[in-house]
């Protein structure tokens, strides 16, 4: 039997991500960041999450620090990225603005959160792959 963590690494190489998120992605994020910040600071961020640095967090804390629960798999935008994930087809990297603690402002999930929901059915400690940007002074 695996350890837990050898288990983990082995459920998390099993999803694939794409390199890049795709074209369609940062308009999104876009769209999404202009109901709660005005539309040249939702063009900026839109504007940085391409050059962001690829990194990867866990679903369990992508959702916890966004405060958001995991929709079910019923849901059918998650069951699409479930399909996708049991087919062996790359998802798109989740864009991301970093939360800040001091000011009780949460993770801000601009685009994503289905495959994030779809990934922790998964397992709630596969790495999801995804871009960080800081919100604009």
């Amino acid at each position: 039997m695996l350890a837990t963590g050898a288990y983990d690494r082995v459920v998390s190489a099993h999803i694939r991500w794409k390199p890049e998120p795709d074209d369609h992605d940062y308009p999104a994020a876009r769209d999404f960041l202009e109901l709660i910040v005005p539309a040249e600071v939702a063009n900026t961020m839109a504007a940085a999450f391409r050059t962001a640095a690829p990194t990867t967090r866990t679903s369990k804390d992508l959702l916890r620090a966004c405060g958001d629960a995991a929709l079910d798999g019923d849901n059918p935008h998650v069951a699409k990225d479930l399909h996708r994930i049991r087919a062996g087809e790359a998802l798109s990297p989740v864009l991301l603005v970093r939360g800040d603690a001091r000011s009780n402002r949460p993770l801000i999930i601009a685009d994503g959160f289905h495959r994030i929901c779809a990934v922790h059915l998964v397992h709630e400690n596969a790495e999801i792959h995804c871009r960080i940007i800081e919100l604009p002074a």
